[in-house]
């Protein structure tokens, strides 16, 4: 009984890299926090200038002022850079052109999808695409004859390459419009010609033409299908999913994973390609990215920043733009290494969310349907509800890890969700660094996922060896709450991320639970935190969370008051006949199945609370106001259907339990 857990084989990850959420909505609260207000308007200004090096100057400025500063990134926006350097796209001049590209993709970068949006709305992909075809020719002459074009015209197209695709790569995760859009590009051919040429090419656009094609082949039929069916083209993958790693740039790193995870989106592979005979997790995604995941230190990594930051605080600032100012984009030493840590936070964040695919326990879509027309009660929306718990063919779902690969993976993982100092930003305020703390931020996030859905392989699969392992799994739990409570409860600006840290936590602790059912006795403080949470939240889905891992937790023998206030609490959550749930039916009906399921044992010691509470008189009191709240399910909204045939199950296995314990007559 109870509602079982399921997850959506892949989640993307492209969390805005320099938040703006701590600042109240609106110019004036970014006004009064920029220190760059009166440097925006001529840059402005001067992007219309009949003179190049003007234009030039101010495409580059704008990357300059928006460099971890989102008042300023807002403030812009308000004068319409966006639309100012799009029209720049099409300027006269090749080196207003890239700046204008660069600039438009750190806003991509920085500022996430309502930026994205932005763009896409103002139809940046009408320029966009005329590139493809100009950079593909260009790319061509340099392969054929590198020394024949000077070094500099050869930079300022590979710079414009990286650009160009990295921004599409950020609008295609923007909506199914986008998305639709740029498949008509058709850009599979020229992101592999980058990957097919990466010996004779710079880090930079071949990384970037491997994320823009791992985003693309991500539950996306026609660029899986174009992928898929090019033996050349997974003959490359291959070749960089196993290629040796002779240095530690992790952008090198980086390369192979996203390989691994391109190769991931579209198996299974047809015959008579040689990877149809290769187990792509077995034999590829689990060799390469256990040690990335491995090996990384999230506090080293912090104190590493702390420390970088302490000394950039010590070096003269540059001074304000002006008019006769030449802005460059050149990075100093210290930005430099901060580019590098954070590069490598990401490519481990990278490898968990494709972990978390690999952890998945249900079978993958049908190979030859299109991914947005599978399953449609279970499409969520693209943000953190993808490890949700949903109804799920538990029964039926094939597990495609062994037992033993899973546990191998927790211990790294649990260290991979403990925050650290940079973790979130102050209340209120920006973080010492933003991008760290939006990598380190996702990271944890994707670390929770990965975990949430090795324990759904375990319970799918159930290992006696495991589930027996007692203290492993109190270890698992204390590890999750030590998590947490570094996480905190704070709430407010800017916050989000402690906030989704815990809904995704929820369903890891449900998860543990039923692995290690009957064996984690919890604390009180535990019990009153996960009450609390369920109570403060107006999300259904967390809250089915909460009453789940409540459920667990109430059948652990010894814990006979802590089963009393459980059940208390779930009790409280039932309709009477003339009294709706006060949680909404979806969490009502999982407390009802809770509570059968609880107390289906009679001889368990902490069923003396179910008789000296009289709880049987409360069930019956409630079947009327379950049946009433089930019968008011509207089947034609989305999942309507399924959870009316659960309510209805649910209804009849209560009658059914109510009618068992009186026939026991104690």
């Amino acid at each position: 009984m109870g509602k079982s857990q399921k997850k959506k084989l892949m989640r993307r990850h492209n969390p805005m890299r320099v938040p703006d959420s701590h600042l109240p909505k609106g110019l004036a609260s970014a006004s009064e926090s920029s220190s760059k207000s009166n440097e925006i308007l001529p840059i402005i200004q001067k992007m219309e200038s009949p003179d190049a090096a003007e234009r030039k100057w101010a495409c580059v400025a704008v990357s300059n002022l928006i460099q971890n500063d989102p008042s300023t990134r807002r403030l812009l926006q308000g004068k319409n850079v966006v639309g100012a350097l799009i029209t720049r796209l099409t300027d006269s001049e090749e080196e207003v052109v890239v700046e204008a590209a660069g600039a438009l993709r750190n806003l991509c970068i920085d500022g996430g999808y309502d930026i994205c949006a932005e763009m896409y709305n103002k139809n940046i992909l009408v320029p966009l695409r005329t590139f493809i075809p100009k950079i593909s020719a260009r790319l061509s002459e340099f392969l054929a004859a590198p020394k024949t074009a000077p070094e500099n015209i050869q930079k300022s197209v590979y710079e414009l390459a990286d650009n160009v695709i990295t921004t599409l790569w950020c609008l295609s995760e923007t909506s199914n419009k986008a998305l639709n859009a740029i498949n008509e590009i058709q850009l599979v051919p020229f992101l592999m010609s980058f990957l097919g040429a990466r010996d004779k090419l710079p880090l930079a656009p071949v990384t970037a033409a491997a994320q823009c094609l791992y985003v693309l082949t991500d539950d996306n039929y026609p660029a899986i299908t174009e992928v898929r069916h090019d033996a050349g083209y997974i003959s490359c993958l291959l070749a960089v999913a196993r290629q040796e790693h002779t240095n530690t740039d992790p952008r090198s790193i980086a390369l192979s994973v996203l390989a691994a995870g391109t190769l991931r989106n579209i198996s299974p592979i047809p015959p008579p390609s040689e990877a149809s005979l290769i187990d792509i997790d077995k034999d590829i995604v689990l060799p390469l990215l256990q040690p990335v995941i491995s090996g990384i230190s999230l506090s080293d990594a912090t104190k590493a920043v702390q420390d970088l930051k302490y000394r950039q605080a010590l070096e003269p600032q540059m001074e304000n733009l002006s008019m006769n100012s030449t802005p460059t984009d050149h990075k100093s030493s210290i930005e430099l290494e901060l580019q590098l840590l954070e590069s490598k936070l990401r490519t481990v964040q990278l490898s968990l969310e494709i972990l978390t695919g690999a952890c998945a326990t249900l079978p993958d879509p049908e190979p030859d349907a299109p991914a947005n027309q599978e399953d449609n009660e279970d499409d969520l929306d693209n943000d953190a509800e993808d490890a949700d718990m949903d109804v799920g063919d538990e029964g039926n779902a094939k597990a495609n890890s062994s037992p033993t690969f899973l546990t191998t993976l927790v211990a790294p993982l649990l260290a991979l969700i403990q925050p650290t100092a940079l973790s979130f930003p102050p209340l209120a305020a920006p973080s010492l660094d933003p991008p760290t703390t939006s990598a380190l931020s996702a990271l944890h996030i994707s670390a929770l996922e990965c975990l949430n859905n090795v324990f759904l392989s375990l319970t799918t699969s159930p290992d006696p060896a495991i589930s027996s392992d007692v203290n492993a799994g109190i270890s698992v739990w204390n590890e999750i709450w030590s998590a947490l409570s570094l996480v905190g409860t704070q709430t407010g600006l800017g916050q989000e991320r402690r906030e989704e840290m815990w809904n995704v936590a929820m369903g890891v602790l449900w998860g543990a639970g039923r692995v290690w059912k009957g064996s984690i006795a919890p604390t009180t403080e535990q019990v009153t935190a996960i009450i609390q949470l369920c109570d403060a939240t107006p999300d259904p889905r967390l809250r089915v969370k909460c009453i789940g891992t409540l459920e667990c937790l109430a059948q652990c023998p010894g814990s006979i008051e802590a089963n009393q206030v459980i059940s208390a609490y779930l009790l409280s959550l039932l309709p009477t006949a003339e009294e709706p749930s006060r949680v909404g039916t979806e969490p009502m009906i999982q407390a009802a199945s809770a509570l059968i399921d609880i107390y289906s044992d009679e001889t368990m010691p902490y069923d003396t609370n179910f008789r000296q509470g009289k709880y049987l008189e409360h069930l019956v009191s409630s079947v009327e106001g379950i049946k009433k709240a089930v019968k008011a399910i509207d089947r034609r909204k989305e999942g309507g259907k399924e959870l009316r045939r659960r309510g209805e199950e649910v209804r009849e296995n209560m009658v059914d339990f109510i009618q068992y314990r009186k026939d026991l007559g104690l």
